[in-house]
């Protein structure tokens, strides 16, 4: 009875090699295209680190000075009846926003900081995308109508402007300038 040996290809073993520099090749391509993605990660986490900080120091800080300094002194200066209703609907309004946006920042802050380290996959990008919608709509708001209209009450009166502005700078005078503004 004779054996005979399998019949073995002399390229096989070739051929595995270069099968595996496929594979090879392939996640090299892949890691060649990291580079490029660190620099928008990089940029991402400076952006989410430097709102976390903003939106801490400026925009909070923000709000307090207009709800506890300007829509007082802009109320008790409307003249009484159509003015004085305007300007109450206005506040409100404004007040029950910065309550929204607070919220709604708050929502995102805890995603926003693991961005800082890296992280990428707790902050959604429609509440980020709902939180800079509604703020922009927010200042347009109070640049275009509100601010206007309080320019016109306190400037009838010197002295109301010359007050909001002290009341403003001592409310402010034990604290460093923002870099931020």
């Amino acid at each position: 009875m004779t054996t005979s040996s399998p019949v073995v290809d002399g390229n096989a073993p070739i051929q595995d090699f270069s099968q595996c520099h496929a594979g090879i090749v392939k996640r090299l391509h892949l890691l060649g295209e990291l580079p490029a993605l660190l620099a928008p990660a990089e940029r991402a986490s400076q952006i989410a680190e430097q709102s976390v900080s903003f939106f801490r120091e400026a925009i909070f800080e923000h709000h307090l000075d207009e709800e506890r300094e300007l829509f007082p002194v802009v109320l008790l200066h409307a003249e009484k009846g159509a003015e004085h209703a305007l300007v109450n609907a206005m506040v409100k309004r404004l007040t029950d926003e910065h309550r929204t946006l607070e919220k709604l920042w708050k929502h995102i802050e805890a995603g926003l900081k693991k961005v800082t380290k890296g992280r990428f996959d707790d902050v959604n990008a429609d509440d980020v995308q709902r939180l800079v919608a509604q703020y922009l709509a927010h200042a347009d708001f109070e640049e275009k109508e509100f601010l206007p209209l309080s320019q016109t009450i306190l400037g009838r009166n010197a002295n109301h402007m010359a007050a909001l502005g002290l009341s403003l700078h001592m409310r402010h005078a034990h604290e460093p300038v923002s870099t931020y503004l």
